[in-house]
């Protein structure tokens, strides 16, 4: 058992309600053990890869997407640039390249990174020491100035929290962790029914929530809505809000049980996409999508820029930028982890924005959705 398993253990055996959201929190972010603070989980060499690491396309998209959205804004005299788990700070780095040709909105640029890693922060502030842009970093959201902002947040809202809740005898009962007869972490359900959850379902169905999700969301929402700009979030998940359980853990890009290893495995879930829109307007902001990624990235341009890309390359490297495009927009089932058929990329990963209800609609998406 981990350190992070054996703390578990305690706080179970103390007489805590460990719930699977606690247990998440804990086995992702503990400041000592957690799987985010201790590790670059990123790449060949860790447990998975994200699209910025595929090619340098996907980040320079975002930056001029970026500067098209300050566009539609108005074109205020300062507006900030704020990237929601920046990872290795590689899309941010293509995407500040890429801005280089955007003059003014250059000089009108600040960027703040939201990071808690320690060891991911100083990746990032090594791949992108000697930019010409000031760059601040925060541990959270509250510490970014308000004022007009474009928000990116690329696989950054499955990596938080969830609860599960499944549905016995007429009534909803939260997951929780529990210690079996041989004292290995196993998942039970609360003593006491949630009475807040008026949904009703089939026998054992079970609901997921990600109350943090909404938190940030709302965050994002209202200061989108207050403060002038827009928020981009890209990310797996449906566009609907349904039943069903969609936690998994990762380790060396194999799944492995969340409950085996804790803060050794990546833990994440879908995105409830639909959800976080209801959360969005409520906040007063305008929201557009969620689409495919594939047809976000095709509207960007990133079949030209990938043609541009060859024009310049070698036949080895025109080689890479074709399978590294294909990965990216592929909609074609393929084998993930652990041998299961997933939707490709262009598929799986679903792309949504809010912004300010005044504003023009943002480049790439679709009519706001209802």
């Amino acid at each position: 058992m981990t350190p992070l398993g054996e703390h578990i253990r305690r706080l179970i055996r103390n007489g805590e309600t460990v719930s699977l959201e606690r247990f998440m929190a804990i086995a992702l972010g503990d400041p000592e053990h957690g799987y985010y603070m201790t590790r670059d989980p990123f790449g060949v060499d860790g447990d998975f890869t994200t699209a910025p690491e595929i090619s340098q396309m996907f980040g320079e998209l975002l930056g001029l997407w970026a500067a098209e959205v300050w566009a539609l804004m108005g074109s205020p005299k300062q507006i900030q640039l704020v990237e929601l788990g920046p990872g290795r700070g590689t899309l941010m780095s293509d995407a500040l390249r890429a801005l280089q040709v955007a003059g003014n909105f250059a000089k009108a640029l600040t960027v703040h990174l939201i990071e808690t890693s320690p060891v991911l922060e100083a990746q990032q502030r090594e791949i992108l020491a000697g930019s010409e842009f000031k760059i601040s970093w925060h541990q959270s959201l509250d510490t970014v100035p308000y004022g007009p902002s474009i928000f990116l947040a690329n696989e950054f809202f499955d990596a938080l929290p969830v609860r599960h809740y499944v549905f016995q005898e007429g009534a909803w009962y939260e997951k929780v962790i529990g210690l079996d007869e041989n004292d290995a972490l196993y998942y039970g359900l609360a003593d006491d029914p949630e009475t807040s959850i008026r949904a009703r379902a089939d026998e054992n169905a079970v609901l997921e929530v990600s109350g943090l999700s909404h938190r940030v969301m709302a965050e994002l929402a209202k200061r989108v809505a207050t403060d002038r700009g827009a928020a981009l979030i890209i990310d797996y998940g449906h566009v609907e809000t349904q039943f069903g359980e969609t936690l998994q853990a990762l380790k060396s890009h194999e799944p492995v049980s969340p409950l085996d290893e804790p803060g050794e495995a990546d833990l994440t879930a879908h995105v409830d996409f639909a959800a976080l829109a209801r959360t969005a307007r409520a906040m007063g902001a305008s929201v557009y999508g969620p689409q495919r990624q594939a047809d976000f990235l095709s509207k960007l341009g990133i079949f030209e820029r990938a043609n541009g890309l060859k024009r310049q390359a070698t036949p080895r490297q025109a080689i890479e930028v074709d399978r590294a495009l294909l990965r990216l927009v592929s909609t074609a089932p393929e084998r993930g982890a652990g041998g299961a058929m997933v939707p490709g990329m262009g598929a799986l990963f679903k792309v949504m924005a809010i912004t300010h209800p005044d504003m023009p609609q943002p480049p790439g998406l679709q009519s706001p959705s209802k």
